[in-house]
């Protein structure tokens, strides 16, 4: 609440805070928010909210500012669908296995669609939840390194390993034992009350080429603000003085830019 009401100028409660949004048109308010970010390029998962109940991805890339790309949920979609995924401008897949009974258990169904999209020959990268969620998430089966079997079996896929919390560890050794692994911190940061000490964890083993920016940011568009603002911070206390800026650009935008194939703008 302080860190909204610095940005909008006004005291430092929830009810100030509050007051301001709802004076404020929904619009103009989360394009505000959105756009402070400094966000480039936004990759949106296309199964939540469900349609009907948000902004779809492309009237987010509007209020953002910015290019905005689809991730197609696996389990939102017919098997048939992801051969054809890449061609239909989804730049990724993915899974919410650990919500379907734990990504210690992934169902023939996921496994079907790994099967599919890596034998396109080309697969997309594959977003795998991990760690904490709702709660309707059992956390010991959301344990990324129960994804060892899958990351094995599928070689050819890049996997992404996304939010971690309490896992940050167990994704950074995945990350630093297998080259087609990468993970990020979303959910972790913001919502974590110590970013810094989860960045900490997460390059311990890891490499920086295998950490990635991200928000997980839904509905509320006070959550991208404060993830990216939370993200810039942290780097800016871990990261040497000497590496910052190089290995900041790289978490922030350059190994997602890579991972998915992508190609952006000139760096702010």
């Amino acid at each position: 609440m302080r860190e909204l009401a610095a940005f909008f100028g006004c005291e430092p409660s929830e009810a100030a805070v509050y007051e301001h949004r709802l004076a404020t048109d929904p619009d103009e308010y989360a394009s505000r928010l959105l756009r402070a970010t400094g966000t480039e390029l936004l990759l949106v998962d296309d199964g939540f909210p469900p349609p009907g109940e948000g902004i779809e991805w492309r009237e987010l890339g509007e209020l953002a500012g910015c290019e905005s790309k689809p991730i197609l949920r696996i389990e939102s979609h017919a098997a048939e669908e992801i051969p054809t995924a890449r061609e239909r401008g989804y730049v990724a897949l993915k899974t919410i296995a650990a919500y379907r009974g734990g990504i210690d258990r992934v169902s023939d169904e996921v496994v079907a669609a790994l099967e599919a999209n890596e034998a396109t020959g080309a697969p997309l990268p594959v977003q795998v939840h991990c760690g904490f969620g709702d709660s309707d998430l059992w956390l010991a089966r959301a344990d990324p390194s129960h994804l060892k079997p899958l990351v094995e079996r599928f070689r050819d896929t890049r996997f992404v390993l996304l939010h971690c919390y309490p896992f940050v560890r167990e994704a950074g050794w995945l990350a630093h034992v297998y080259g087609n692994v990468w993970f990020d911190l979303s959910l972790t940061i913001p919502h974590m009350s110590r970013p810094a000490e989860a960045l900490r964890e997460a390059l311990e083993l890891a490499p920086v080429s295998k950490l990635l920016y991200a928000s997980d940011a839904a509905r509320t568009p006070e959550l991208y603000y404060l993830a990216a603002k939370w993200w810039r911070e942290a780097l800016a206390e871990v990261l040497p003085p000497d590496e910052a800026e190089g290995d900041g650009r790289a978490i922030l935008r350059e190994n997602a830019l890579a991972l998915y194939g992508l190609s952006s703008g000139p760096s702010p």
